[in-house]
Formats: structure tokens, sequence, C-alpha cells
């Protein structure tokens, strides 16, 4: 079995930033790609950033320019640099993990809520 368990969240006023970590543990053979979710009040979820094995990073529109995915391979782990963040940033944010351990399955996080005040 494998668990993801992220930290990180928190209150914090509109400019200010706050860094999130994802690590996985388990019966992990490798992990593929590596990806942050959001879900506001009333919305969808919603794709924040992705991550490939290599390191690769895309990132939805809305957070280009202030939000930064990196991972440690070694530690299983996943990161989300949150910069000038915004009022309309506050969600439950949620990481996930394409797995390989013997078959390929994704996993998910339980959420860490991000308030962001103005």
């Amino acid at each position: 079995q494998v668990q993801l368990v992220e930290s990180g969240g928190g209150l914090v006023q509109a400019g200010g930033s706050l860094r999130l970590s994802c690590a996985a543990s388990g019966s992990i053979f490798s992990i593929n790609a590596m990806a942050w979710y959001r879900q506001a009040p009333g919305k969808q979820r919603e794709l924040v950033a992705h991550i490939t094995s290599a390191g690769r990073t895309n990132y939805v529109d809305s957070v280009k320019g202030r939000f930064t995915a990196s991972r440690d391979n070694a530690k299983n782990t996943v990161y989300l640099q949150m910069n000038s963040l915004k009022p309309e940033d506050t969600a439950v944010y949620y990481c996930n993990a394409e797995v390989v351990a013997g078959y390929i399955h994704t996993y998910w996080g339980q959420g860490t809520q991000v308030t962001v005040s103005s």
C-alpha cells in the first residue's frame, strides 16, 4: 500500500508565501509524474502543477510565475512553492502520484487547506 501525506498548508495574507510538501511512502519501486490539484468550495478540482520524473513542469495559467513545483526523487517527495498568494488561491490542495510497484496506480493525498486572506 502507498500513502501520500501533504503538509505546509495554513492561513496567509495576500502577497505571502507557503510551501507545500507531499511525501509518498510504502511499496514504491518508482514514481512517474506527480501533480498538485486544488479544489475551492463549490468548484471542481483543477490541476495546478504537473511535474514529470525528469523534473519538467507545467502549470495552470493562473499560477504561472507565482508557483513552482519541484521534487526530490530520493525522498519520493513533491513540493509546491507558492508566492504572491491571492485570495482566489484559497482551496484544499491535493497531491497525486503515479506510482510504479509491480503495476502503475495513481494515489492521492488527503489534502491540505490553504487560506489566503485579503
